[in-house]
């Protein structure tokens, strides 16, 4: 099975797997928005014209990192990762199924805010536009899949480590960079982080037996070590820890001041409580060890 096509190839997993994935497989072509995309397409409005037949299909593309504040942003989650995903199942029915096709979904589908080690049977509570999406998405490919004899891994992954990191790493490697990160209560809060390159390392593995796996790190770093490390990157000091009640006095302030605050009382709570998921199935199904991230992380 050498011949790839790697949809959302233009973002930050783009940016970090895409030169594993053309030394691994023979044929890679991506689709996308992006200038240099073999395929150019909005997925989310069109069915992509695919005149190939691709043995294996990772589907990455979709929308995150961006908190919905009209009715139209939030339709704009449903539009992208699961219209887009329809989109694309339509465009591999006329051009051939793929024998195996990977699924970046997101651990954000379990609804969670804080919680240690949750497995995969937990149950789908996600609320939020891109929690429900991708719920919707993981449901259609499921059905799709099953109809066609298509081999589907989905993987939930945590946080994403690499280079250009986006979400609530890349705003610490930003903070870190120009000088106001701060830990709260010693940085101990934990929140499960994958090396970005380890999702090529699972592709090979997905695609002989599917299934469905929480991915994450198995040392579960906490903020403050990851700090520290991207601290240290950087020749910067490493950031200095406020006690919880500054910081509980300066989200009250926060909350007063509106969404332009860098800090409020969501925000502190999203900053103080642990969310971490485990990744047992996926190294006892799948022969599977991650990247530890505190070892591998260069910014």
């Amino acid at each position: 099975m050498n011949k790839l096509l790697f949809t959302g190839s233009s973002g930050f997993l783009g940016y970090n797997i895409l030169p594993i994935l053309h030394k691994e497989y023979e044929t890679v072509h991506t689709l996308g928005l992006g200038q240099e995309d073999d395929i150019k397409i909005n997925l989310a409005k069109e069915v992509p014209a695919i005149n190939t037949h691709y043995d294996i299909v990772l589907h990455a593309c979709g929308k995150a990192h961006v908190v919905p504040r009209t009715p139209e942003e939030e339709k704009a989650f449903f539009d992208v990762n699961y219209e887009g995903t329809r989109n694309l199942c339509t465009a591999l029915e006329k051009a051939g199924v793929p024998k195996a096709l990977v699924f970046i979904s997101t651990v954000a589908v379990y609804g969670c805010e804080s919680g240690e080690l949750i497995s995969e049977d937990h149950p789908l509570n996600g609320v939020t536009p891109y929690a429900k999406s991708k719920i919707m998405a993981e449901e259609y490919l499921t059905k799709w899949c099953y109809e066609h004899g298509v081999t589907l891994g989905i993987l939930r992954p945590s946080l994403l480590a690499g280079k250009n990191a986006p979400g609530n790493l890349g705003a610490m490697v930003n903070g870190i960079r120009k000088g106001f990160y701060l830990n709260i209560a010693g940085g101990k809060v934990c929140k499960s982080v994958l090396m970005a390159e380890d999702i090529a390392r699972l592709l090979p593995l997905l695609i002989e037996k599917g299934g469905v796996y929480n991915v994450c790190d198995t040392n579960q770093p906490t903020f403050g070590e990851i700090s520290a490390s991207v601290a240290k990157q950087l020749g910067k000091r490493k950031p200095i820890s406020i006690p919880y009640w500054m910081a509980w006095c300066m989200a009250k302030v926060g909350d007063l001041l509106g969404s332009k605050a860098p800090i409020n009382s969501y925000k502190l709570s999203k900053m103080t409580e642990s969310l971490t998921f485990s990744n047992e199935k996926a190294r006892r199904e799948l022969g599977w060890e991650p990247l530890d991230v505190l070892e591998n992380y260069r910014i």
